[in-house]
């Protein structure tokens, strides 16, 4: 009798032992997932219903329609017109396209060159990635100092002798933006040396030497081989510089303090500019919305696009 109370205790326990291992890691990230969900989730599906408010100072419940949009766009003259709105997304344009296709182009290069077991590959590597280790403020603080005409280069090169030097892109209202990229593709650069480096030691060394032994130069075997085996690097690559373009703020505000005349603006400046400084609060999440938007252009198809791959 006592054999046969015992069995059934025994497997209940081992059993309650398996559902408690199960569950613990879920029990774990419930927290974070919470908070996640709330201050992630929750504060996006807030700022999309704030743009369809008439929030000034202080957010507010009563709907307006587009009224928000119809202001940012300029396509209402109930108020004066937030003008920066279009300088931003030219603005915009102009470094995400600069940005993110010479950080690719940079990053494919240097890794290319590690790649060809080079001497002291580990120095230059730590050289290329040290950038990334710094953050936004710190790299626009040193590149202003770097670039201003009366502490940097220009009045370096001065000193020495070279007095014909001139390089004001800082104070210049139509070459400020450049120096945002400049600065953005010094900081970032290295990190995507180090993904697309990942990727060419991921490449099966034996056909690289097929293909020369059936004569193939070293550029075609780039271009027909080691670049389309590559393609999932390039994508992911192009997805984290697209979203920090978008959500480019600290440097641009560190670097130019988004001047002069507000010629550097982008976006996320618009965005924070409006709503805390100007209480335009429902434009400024119009604003959000319409960068959010943006960045889930570019996400999906890239995940669509991921997810096809995995069912072929």
């Amino acid at each position: 009798m006592a054999l046969t109370t015992t069995a059934p205790t025994v497997q209940t326990r081992a059993g309650f032992r398996e559902k408690l291992q199960d569950a613990l890691p879920k029990i774990v990230l419930a927290p974070s997932f919470a908070l996640i969900v709330v201050f992630v989730y929750g504060f996006i599906l807030w700022t999309i219903f704030l743009s369809f408010t008439n929030s000034k100072d202080f957010p507010s419940t009563k709907l307006v329609g587009w009224t928000s949009y119809l202001k940012l766009w300029n396509w209402t003259f109930e108020s004066s017109p937030p003008s920066n709105w279009y300088t931003s997304i030219t603005n915009m344009a102009i470094y995400g396209v600069l940005y993110v296709g010479i950080c690719m182009a940079l990053g494919l290069l240097l890794a290319i060159l590690l790649d060809q077991k080079i001497r002291a590959e580990g120095f230059l590597r730590t050289i290329y990635l040290y950038p990334m280790a710094l953050s936004m403020i710190v790299t626009g603080v040193a590149w202003k100092w770097f670039l201003d005409p009366s502490l940097g280069l220009e009045q370096t090169l001065h000193r020495i002798g070279w007095t014909s030097f001139h390089f004001g892109w800082l104070k210049d209202p139509n070459f400020v933006i450049y120096t945002v990229v400049i600065a953005g593709v010094w900081q970032t650069s290295g990190f995507v040396m180090a993904m697309f480096l990942a990727g060419l030691r991921g490449i099966d060394s034996e056909m690289l030497k097929a293909a020369q032994i059936d004569g193939a130069s070293g550029f075609r075997i780039y271009w027909r081989i080691v670049i389309p085996i590559l393609r999932p690097v390039f994508l992911s690559a192009f997805i984290v510089l697209t979203h920090m373009a978008i959500k480019s703020y600290d440097l641009v505000v560190a670097l130019t303090s988004g001047g002069p005349g507000g010629s550097a603006w982008l976006p996320s400046l618009f965005m924070n500019d409006y709503s805390f400084k100007r209480s335009q609060m429902d434009v400024g999440s119009a604003s959000a919305v319409i960068m959010l938007m943006a960045i889930t252009a570019i996400i999906v198809p890239y995940l669509y696009s991921e997810l096809r791959e995995k069912a072929r």
